[in-house]
């Protein structure tokens, strides 16, 4: 299915930053709670992650993502998840590996053209 530049121009695609981690043990796969850190316009975000096996909680703190961040809310749980991290299917099985950027040139909130 194809989508028109206008259908991609309406997905708002920002960088963030991971500010905390931490468990989620009531979600139903295992997966991380995050907040997300995406400067003054947006500010800080939260997103559940099924990163369990592919990242650690450490290698995450401080590590820039890319998220949508105009889609609404999902409650997950007890838990509401405000933004969509972006990532991979880890070919190992265990989770999804984060869709980044290759350098820290790029400033936090900036949208992806």
């Amino acid at each position: 299915m194809q989508i028109t530049y206008e259908d991609f121009e309406k997905v708002d695609i920002r960088l963030g930053k991971i500010v905390d981690v931490q468990d989620f043990p009531e979600a139903h796969k295992p997966a991380f709670k995050l907040k997300i850190e995406f400067g003054p316009e947006i500010g800080t975000k939260t997103s559940s992650v099924q990163l369990v096996g592919a990242h650690t909680k450490e290698e995450l703190v401080g590590m820039l993502v890319l998220c949508v961040v105009n889609f609404p809310p999902k409650r997950i749980g007890k838990f509401t998840s405000e933004v969509l991290t972006l990532g991979f299917k880890n070919t190992e099985g265990s989770g999804w590996i984060l869709a980044t950027t290759a350098k820290n040139s790029v400033n936090i909130g900036d949208k992806l053209r």
